[in-house]
């Protein structure tokens, strides 16, 4: 490593072509095959993730949501979390500790719920902007406050998820760098320091892709 954050840089290619981007598609070959034996403990397991999910975001968006609308959300919670998981893996590139996977994700759905919002529900749309009980002459600085909170959506969708996955990922390398440097009953507690950071960073691989499939589920909520 060059230095810190390089750690993060898509380096390995072929005739200048970058295949770390590849990794999102690592967790296809990693699932198990007795996943695909029905039924089997695996499946059992993510049939009850995927049911609470479609429950929880069925009530998010309502009784105006169209069929099927829920698992969108749900694939979409499924992929982060694959690629969240993924980048805990050894010399497996981290492709959502990068803008460029998380803005890809944020802003075409931002978008796509706008312009959807603002042809079909133009009035509901309208009445966003203002909420419910604003005197009179705060109502222009409301207005300026809701369109900014509205514009900088899939910014801070896409900075929360990567801030987050950088964050943790650093400081596991950071403290991994002093390794040899140290003496063996310090190793010893530094490995114990380790797996307790590789949990926590397992729990927040999880938050964040929870987190993310559910504002964006607000989000859609809010243009029906």
């Amino acid at each position: 490593m060059t230095n810190l954050f390089s750690s993060f840089d898509p380096s390995s290619s072929i005739m200048s072509l970058s295949l770390n981007w590849l990794s999102t598609f690592l967790g296809l070959t990693l699932i198990p095959l007795s996943f695909w034996f029905l039924p089997s403990r695996t499946e059992i397991l993510w049939n009850l993730v995927t049911t609470t999910l479609h429950k929880e975001f069925k009530t998010i968006l309502g009784p105006q949501n169209h069929p099927g609308t829920t698992f969108l959300f749900i694939t979409l919670f499924m992929f982060i979390l694959f690629n969240n998981f993924l980048g805990l893996f050894p010399f497996i590139f981290t492709s959502s500790s990068h803008l460029t996977f998380t803005l890809t994700l944020a802003l075409p759905l931002w978008l796509s719920f706008m312009i959807y919002g603002w042809i079909n529900h133009t009035q509901h749309m309208f009445a966003h902007l203002v909420p419910l009980g604003t005197p009179g002459p705060l109502m222009p600085f409301m207005v300026c406050i809701e369109i900014t909170s509205n514009i900088i959506r899939p910014g801070t969708l896409a900075v929360r998820l990567m801030a987050n996955m950088v964050a943790g990922h650093l400081l596991l390398t950071l403290l991994g760098s002093t390794g040899p440097s140290l003496s063996t009953w310090m190793i010893s507690l530094l490995l114990v320091t380790q797996i307790m950071l590789l949990t926590l960073e397992s729990a927040v691989a999880i938050i964040q892709s929870y987190v993310f499939a559910v504002l964006t589920t607000l989000y859609s909520s809010e243009v029906t």
